[in-house]
């Protein structure tokens, strides 16, 4: 597999896809070969220098200490790795949707990340989707918007739980629904009640909600406190400050207030009742 690239950049910054591109060889894909870096760091767009938030280095320890704690078990990386990436990196939902940031990070900082999460058996490729493709596919931005979107306020716990599922967060981001912070909260309750564990039972859990969702206003069924953006914006703020994420316990996330519980529990056990009448293909009746 390929090792990190000789020339780090120090600092984050946009690559958009056409400049993506030429770096995206067949050897990188292979996992055979990376690149050294020098030629990227001349087609990237620099952000500004006077903010923290952009320095490579908490990012590089992170990923690397997530290669070693999960050698043996990759997949298991994304519980670990998501909330520690949010509360790492913290941006604006703005920011966080601009592709070329994090096509930079995958392929001027973390290459060798995404060939070891995301290289594939059975087609000996890594799909290039992984450095510069959709929020929901690319490497990192998928593990940051699940953090962002699982988070219960400040506590990162459900995001581990959501992301100790891999069709549950693929299926999740593509949907918008996923934004009604009940809703979230609701999925995870109802993985955790066992009731929607194979990919075809989430695939046909998350069909139904969306269904239901056309005729029902989970806002009415479910109510929540509306985001403050102030709090995002402290958070945000506070990143100079911030000390390193800890490694054995959870980071705190932004101070929101938490989906008020009662929210929760009606969808959850409205959501448990789509799952046991949803047509599940290969499920027994």
């Amino acid at each position: 597999m390929i090792d990190k690239p000789h020339h780090l950049p120090h600092r984050l910054g946009l690559l958009s896809a056409t400049a993506a591109d030429p770096f995206l060889t067949e050897d990188l894909l292979k996992g055979v070969q990376g690149h050294g870096g020098v030629d990227l760091a001349k087609v990237v767009e620099p952000l500004p220098e006077d903010d923290v938030r952009w320095e490579v280095e908490p990012l590089r320890e992170l990923i690397e200490d997530a290669m070693h704690a999960f050698r043996d078990n990759r997949t298991q990386a994304d519980g670990w790795l998501a909330p520690r990436l949010h509360a790492t990196l913290r941006l604006t939902r703005r920011e966080a949707a601009d592709r070329r940031l994090w096509s930079h990070l995958a392929l001027a900082v973390a290459p060798d990340y995404v060939a070891w999460r995301h290289f594939s058996a059975s087609t000996s490729k890594i799909n290039p989707a992984r450095f510069k493709g959709a929020l929901d596919r690319q490497c990192f931005s998928r593990l940051w918007w699940a953090a962002e979107m699982f988070r219960n306020g400040g506590d990162y716990a459900p995001v581990e739980a959501a992301c100790a599922n891999q069709d549950l967060i693929h299926s999740a981001l593509r949907r918008d629904l996923i934004d009604h912070r009940p809703t979230a909260q609701a999925l995870v309750r109802v993985l955790g009640r066992g009731v929607a564990t194979t990919g075809r039972e989430i695939e046909g859990l998350m069909t139904a909600v969306n269904a239901a969702g056309a005729t029902l206003v989970y806002d009415a069924l479910a109510p929540d406190a509306p985001r403050d953006p102030d709090v995002s914006r402290r958070w945000v703020a506070q990143a100079e400050t911030a000390p390193p994420v800890p490694r054995r316990s959870l980071p705190e996330g932004p101070e929101e207030e938490p989906v008020p519980e009662e929210s929760v529990t009606t969808l959850a056990d409205f959501f448990t009742d789509l799952v046991e009448s949803a047509p599940v293909r290969g499920r027994s009746a």
